[in-house]
């Protein structure tokens, strides 16, 4: 009675998966099928989906092995990797059988996805239910029939067993154990780095398929039991007699060995570096968290944080590739919606950060304010309180806060070189300083650099490179100039109820970043929600979904955006000129700046004393090369050693791109950072201009 009842259950079981599983995935090809119509549909597709590589109109249930970020062989660790793996079609083609050999082929090397594990394992245990009975009298008689030739041959073995004694079987069992568990250390080792080196997050469709699948084992696990304990009613009282008796007997569950695996790990810029066992376990909601540290020290580079404090009380997380005795410095700084991340996402061929540390140079990565996690002294600073601030502020506070960490660190670090110590009696920075910035970072590292000069202090830079710098945007599509517009109207209105543009709860930030996995498995889809931010961003065709993949994107923390600083970049578009924000009256503004209206930084590039090299994209539609061309030719009347280059790149192919032109342009930059600071003498102050200025209007 009860094989027909687990035979019967087990073919409904198979039965009710197959027909979710198969309503699912009709829906999910519905999705897919109606967004590739509309993909036909919608004008323009063929330029703007230049930045997703590959994609095809077919959905796929399994995730790809390697990022989407991180693909087409950027990254040689990541080759490496690829090399340890197979092809995901040819993978499941592989005959699965049970002997040692094949259980440790390379198609397990990277394992399969949850669903495909458990529902081979489901199969396999069905399987098992419904043939045991007639598998056992097999068995039984195919024994029975080979019982003379067993016998027969089983002398002499016994015979020759008694003359060697137990050593040789215990040799054999001990050899065979040992080498058993050296294979599954190394499968264990090679499932902790690819784990680590690649997005094993789950998307929502495959939620969908594991939440289905486990719902369906549960409800049909608890049948089964029920049906058995009403089948044999002894056996179950005999059951909760003994679970009885061991529950007042006060017996204790032991923890599970294996809970998590034990990972010594050395961080350094810590007071104790020795290292220490950190727990790592099983996330449960399958997310992509992997920090910028994650991504440097698993493709085997050095790694240190820094924790920096600005005047106002923000703190910021300067990041660094260290290279101790370097003389030569780089420092990035990421753009609007960006961290860190950016420059090392490409691994170790496409990424500037890893370029530059080849090239000797003691890289520092810096973030800007505006994390969801809102750092900051006042731990009981309100939400508003924390985002009321604009582009000045990273201009004013957060780069010289990191500079002077820099300078601070490399100071401190080269008093022991000799060379260093008799440079510092002529000169206090035994080191030069390069910045590369992008986009937002572009127009806060110019900000700096003339505010400090206007204040006269010194900047401690050598060279700017500056990836399509912000700062000038009247030449835009009309969607911007429609935001502009809409946005300086509300903008009263809004303030008081927006201070900041980011997703505010954990639950929506998984959500998007499981959707982002999705965007990847369903190509149609994807390239549809590209199609979407490409047309709102005036038709660039930067790799936007590709972005949303990124681990910065995670639940925990994202970069987000201030309501003032889009609002200041309103205010330049609108008044056509990189002016410093404006704070809506004469006399806030009399108070921030000596005047009734904000500065225009580009009447004092001629206070810029180092040279400058402008990078624009031709393809670029947030900012053009126009306005990139803008502040070349200010630059060049006002006598700035500047220099401009265009390439065939968008706006986000400057940072997550991995063509070689343009990371030999950067270097070949970098590497004209070897003659000494120039600085021009009888540089004029703000408030001598002034006086100027005053005299000959009257």
């Amino acid at each position: 009675m009860q094989r027909l009842v687990d035979h019967t259950l087990a073919v409904t079981k198979e039965s009710v998966k197959a027909v979710t599983y198969e309503s699912l995935n009709n829906v999910v090809r519905l999705i897919n099928g109606v967004s590739a119509l509309l993909l036909t549909i919608l004008p323009g597709k063929s330029t703007i989906l230049e930045g997703i590589h590959g994609w095809e109109l077919r959905p796929t249930f399994r995730g790809p092995r390697l990022p989407q970020w991180m693909e087409n062989g950027a990254s040689s660790f990541n080759q490496f990797i690829h090399e340890l793996s197979i092809d995901s079609d040819t993978s499941s083609s592989v005959d699965y059988s049970s002997s040692e050999e094949e259980e440790y082929t390379d198609s397990n090397i990277c394992p399969p996805s949850p669903l495909s594990q458990s529902s081979r394992v489901s199969r396999a245990r069905s399987l098992s239910r419904r043939n045991r009975h007639w598998i056992n009298w097999v068995r039984y008689i195919i024994s029975w029939l080979l019982f003379p030739i067993k016998f027969m041959l089983g002398i002499p073995l016994y015979l020759y067993a008694l003359g060697t004694g137990s050593r040789v079987s215990r040799t054999s069992e001990s050899f065979q154990s040992s080498h058993v568990q050296a294979r599954k250390r190394l499968q264990t080792l090679r499932d902790h780095v690819v784990q680590r080196a690649t997005d094993r997050r789950r998307g929502v469709v495959e939620d969908l398929h594991l939440a289905i699948e486990i719902t369906i084992e549960a409800v049909f696990e608890f049948v089964d039991k029920a049906a058995h304990c009403l089948l044999s009613p002894i056996g179950t009282l005999k059951k909760v007699v003994k679970w009885f008796c061991s529950y007042n007997s006060g017996h204790e569950d032991v923890p599970s060995v294996g809970s998590g695996v034990s990972v010594p790990v050395d961080t350094l810029a810590e007071s104790d570096p020795t290292p220490r066992e950190r727990k790592t376990g099983f996330n449960s909601l399958n997310t992509d968290a992997r920090t910028c540290q994650d991504v440097i020290t698993e493709l085997g580079y050095p790694y240190e944080a820094l924790r920096v404090v600005t005047d106002d009380g923000y703190v910021l997380l300067l990041e660094r590739i260290p290279r101790r005795d370097a003389r030569k410095v780089v420092y990035l700084q990421h753009g609007v919606f960006d961290s860190s991340m950016g420059w090392v996402s490409n691994g170790v061929v496409g990424s500037p950060a890893f370029a530059a540390y080849d090239q000797g140079y003691d890289v520092f990565l810096g973030n800007f304010r505006g994390l969801v996690s809102r750092e900051h002294v006042d731990k009981n600073i309100s939400s508003r309180q924390y985002w009321k601030y604009s582009i000045n502020e990273h201009g004013t506070h957060d780069i010289p806060a990191m500079i002077e960490k820099i300078h601070k660190t490399k100071v401190t670090e080269l008093k022991n070189s000799q060379k260093a110590v008799e440079e510092e009696s002529n000169n206090d920075q035994p080191y030069k300083l390069c910045a590369i910035c992008h986009s937002l970072g572009g127009a806060a590292i110019l900000m700096y650099v003339l505010t400090r000069r206007i204040e006269e202090k010194p900047h401690r830079l050598s060279r700017l490179i500056l990836l399509s710098p912000a700062g000038f945007h009247h030449d835009s599509n009309p969607v911007f100039t429609m935001m502009e517009y809409l946005f300086l109207l509300l903008s009263p209105l809004l303030a008081p109820f927006v201070s900041a543009f980011y997703i505010p709860t954990r639950f929506f930030r998984m959500l998007l970043n499981k959707l982002a996995r999705d965007f990847h498995n369903l190509p149609a889809v994807g390239g549809l929600v590209q199609t979407l931010i490409s047309y709102g961003v005036g038709g660039d065709s930067s790799n936007w979904v590709g972005v949303l993949g990124l681990p910065h994107y995670n639940m925990n923390d994202m970069p987000a955006v201030s309501f003032r600083v889009a609002l200041h970049l309103a205010q330049i578009k609108h008044s056509r000129k990189f002016i410093m924000f404006d704070y809506g009256s004469a006399a806030a503004n009399m108070e921030a700046y000596g005047s009734p209206k904000p500065l225009d930084l580009g009447e004092y590039y001629s206070l810029i004393d180092i040279p400058v090299d402008l990078v624009a994209g031709r393809k670029d539609k947030v900012i053009r090369p126009s306005m990139v061309r803008k502040h070349y030719k200010l630059m060049k009347d006002a006598g700035v050693e500047v220099s401009y280059n265009e390439f065939e790149y968008a706006h986000l192919d400057f940072t997550f791109s991995h063509h070689e032109e343009l990371l030999a342009y950067v270097m070949s930059r970098l590497l004209l950072v070897g003659a000494s600071m120039k600085q021009q003498p009888g540089q004029r102050s703000l408030k001598l201009r002034r006086k100027e200025g005053e005299a000959s209007s009257n």
